[in-house]
C-alpha cells in the first residue's frame, strides 16, 4: 500500500534537473560507493557501467554507482538516466552547469552510502578491473588508496608537467605518491567525513588525509589511451596546482598556529629594515656622510612596515582562529574503547 501511494504521488511531482533518485532504491548503507564524475563522456558511460558491474560482481560486495553530470552538453545525461532506470543501484546527480571536479566529488561524497568510497574518471582510461586491488588494500587496513597510472598513456604535454608537479608535492609535503592527480582512489568513509573540499583541492586529498593522521598508500593500475571524447584539462591546471599546493601546505602546517608562519617572516623583515636604517644613522655620525646619500634608508623603512604588517596579519589570523575554534577539528579519533 505504501509503495502504491509513493508511486501515485510521483505521478504529480515533477523530477528536478538537479538529481534523479529512484523511489524503490534502498536507503541502507552498502559496502562500496563508486563515484564517477563526467563531462561530455557519452561514448564511454555505457561500457564503463558494464565493466564496473562485472568487476564488482567478482568482488561479491554490495555496491552503488553515483554518476555526477558536471554540466554535460552532449547525450551523457540521457545515457546515465537510461542506465539508472534499468538498475536501482545507479544514481545520477545532474549539475545545472559545469562546477568542476571538486564540487562533483563533494556531491558524490555527500550522497554516498558506502562504507568504502571509490572514485574514478569516466573516460575509460581507468580500468574498472583494478577495483578489487583497491578494496584489498582498504581491507588490509589502509584509509586511502591512490592509483598510480603505470605505464601512463598520455601525451608529453601532460606527463612532463605532471612529473615535476608530483616531484614538488613529494618534496614539500612528505607524501610519497607517484601520481597525486590520479582520480582512481578508494577511501574509508570516516576519512571522507573529515575532509573539506573546495576549489581544486581534490588533487591533494592524500596530503590532507596524511595531515589528519590517516594511512595512505598507492597501487599500480592499468592506464588505457583515451578512446572517446577529449581531455578536459589544459596547461592552466598545473599552474593552479602549484597555487593550490601553497594552500595545502598552509592548511596542513600552519592552520592551527598562523602566527608561527607570519610572525617569523614579519620579525625578520622588521629587524632587517631596522638594521639597515640603524647602519645609515650610525654611518652619518661616524663619517659625517649625509643620510640623503643613502637611498637604502627607504628600503629599510619599507622592510619595517612590511614586517609590522606580517606580524599584524598573524595576530589577526590568530583572532579569527580563536573565534572559529571547533574542538572536533583539532584531532582525529581512530578508535575509542569505553
Amino acid at each position: 500500500m505504501e509503495q502504491e501511494i509513493i508511486h501515485a504521488l510521483n505521478q504529480f511531482i515533477p523530477m528536478t534537473e538537479s538529481s534523479i533518485v529512484k523511489e524503490d532504491q534502498p536507503k541502507s548503507s552498502v559496502a562500496v560507493s563508486i563515484i564517477i564524475p563526467f563531462l561530455n563522456e557519452e561514448g564511454s558511460l555505457q561500457e564503463l557501467y558494464s565493466k564496473v558491474c562485472d568487476s564488482m560482481d567478482k568482488v561479491g560486495e554490495s555496491f552503488e554507482i553515483i554518476f555526477i553530470d558536471d554540466g554535460s552538453t552532449d547525450r551523457s545525461f540521457k545515457i546515465a538516466e537510461a542506465i539508472h532506470k534499468e538498475d536501482y543501484r545507479v544514481r545520477v546527480i545532474r549539475f545545472r552547469r559545469n562546477f568542476g571536479k571538486s564540487p562533483a566529488l563533494l556531491a558524490g561524497f555527500t550522497h554516498a552510502n558506502g562504507k568504502i568510497i571509490l572514485t574514478m574518471d569516466a573516460d575509460l582510461q581507468d580500468d574498472p578491473a583494478e577495483i578489487p586491488h583497491f578494496l584489498q588494500k582498504i581491507h588490509e587496513g589502509y584509509d586511502l588508496v591512490s592509483g598510480w597510472k603505470f605505464p601512463r598513456h598520455d601525451p608529453p604535454s601532460k606527463t612532463i608537467p605532471s612529473f615535476f608537479f608530483n616531484l614538488a608535492v613529494r618534496k614539500f609535503t612528505g607524501v610519497y605518491l607517484h601520481d597525486m592527480n590520479c582520480g582512481f582512489k578508494a577511501y574509508r568513509r570516516e576519512l571522507i567525513e573529515e575532509l573539506k573540499l573546495y576549489g581544486e583541492l581534490h588533487r591533494f586529498i592524500p596530503v590532507l588525509a596524511k595531515g589528519r593522521g590517516f594511512s595512505v598508500t598507492e597501487v599500480k593500475v592499468t592506464h588505457h589511451p583515451r578512446q572517446f571524447g577529449k581531455s578536459k584539462f589544459g596547461a592552466r591546471r598545473f599552474l593552479r596546482g602549484f597555487l593550490d599546493l601553497m594552500t595545502v601546505l598552509f592548511l596542513t602546517s600552519y592552520l592551527r598556529t598562523p602566527l608561527r608562519l607570519f610572525g617569523p617572516i614579519g620579525i625578520l623583515s622588521f629587524l632587517t629594515g631596522f638594521g639597515i636604517d640603524l647602519w645609515v644613522v650610525i654611518n652619518k655620525f661616524v663619517t659625517n656622510d649625509p643620510i640623503k646619500n643613502h637611498p637604502i634608508l627607504f628600503l629599510g623603512i619599507i622592510l619595517m612596515i612590511v614586517g609590522a604588517q606580517f606580524v599584524l596579519t598573524g595576530l589577526q589570523s590568530e583572532m579569527i582562529r580563536h573565534f572559529n575554534f571547533r574542538s572536533e577539528e583539532e584531532y582525529s579519533v581512530r578508535q575509542e574503547l569505553n
